[in-house]
């Protein structure tokens, strides 16, 4: 078989906020945003790999979801405990540098972990836990 992972989904609280981390700190190329007001989808990616994407969506647009489960997934994206996103990249410093300057919440600098890795976190303008780890 041959899959690849295409497309992950990340809930956004406010669209243009999110826009603005993931486009401006982070560098990602916006590829479509639909909607309007909170309920857009925003698809962004890395700059020359149109096959990774992260879906930003509406947590409430789901149909399905009843008014006590988006009470509890509003109560977790505040606390940062709904969504995350492990990203990685062979220039942790730069990177930690470049996001950090945009006043975005430091969550953890960059660290050698215990485990062998090399990392640092924030959290998107939704509460979302954002991870990057070095690849060395």
């Amino acid at each position: 078989m041959d899959i690849t992972i295409h497309t992950t989904a990340l809930p956004h609280a406010d669209p243009e906020a999110s826009l603005a981390f993931y486009r401006d700190a982070l560098g990602f190329e916006v590829r479509t945003d639909v909607g309007s007001g909170t309920m857009r989808w925003i698809t962004v990616g890395p700059a020359g790999q149109p096959e990774t994407c992260i879906l930003l969506g509406p947590p409430a647009a789901d149909p399905g979801i009843t008014e006590d489960e988006r009470t509890t997934i509003a109560e977790m994206m505040a606390k940062g405990t709904y969504g995350w996103i492990m990203l990685a990249t062979a220039d942790l410093d730069g990177v930690f540098d470049k996001v950090q300057a945009t006043d975005a919440e430091v969550v953890q600098e960059p660290t050698e972990q215990p485990y062998g890795i090399r990392d640092c976190a924030f959290r998107d303008p939704a509460g979302n836990m954002v991870r990057i780890q070095e690849v060395r």
